[in-house]
């Protein structure tokens, strides 16, 4: 292998644990879930999934995983809490 692409392998793997170096600003995701797939996507720094949990809550575990899988390079959401009735 040359060199010069030698290096950048090695700068490759130190950008990979540099997780704080990188910020996704737009994904989208086919999520295989356990029911069906759903379409999961990150726009504009808020999150949307088709499932109908999301629906009622804006967040779902389709999200919840994105953001753990991608933490640090992913804006969270907050997880609601429900109102006292």
């Amino acid at each position: 292998m040359q060199s010069s692409l030698i290096g950048k392998v090695e700068k490759s793997k130190v950008y990979a644990r540099e997780r704080h170096r990188m910020q996704i600003n737009d994904l989208q995701v086919a999520f295989h879930g356990e029911n069906s797939d759903h379409s999961v996507s990150l726009k504009d720094g808020k999150w949307s999934c088709n499932c109908d949990f999301f629906a009622a809550w804006d967040v779902c575990s389709h999200t919840m995983a994105l953001e753990r899988v991608l933490e640090g390079m992913v804006p969270t959401q907050p997880i609601p809490v429900p109102a006292a009735v």
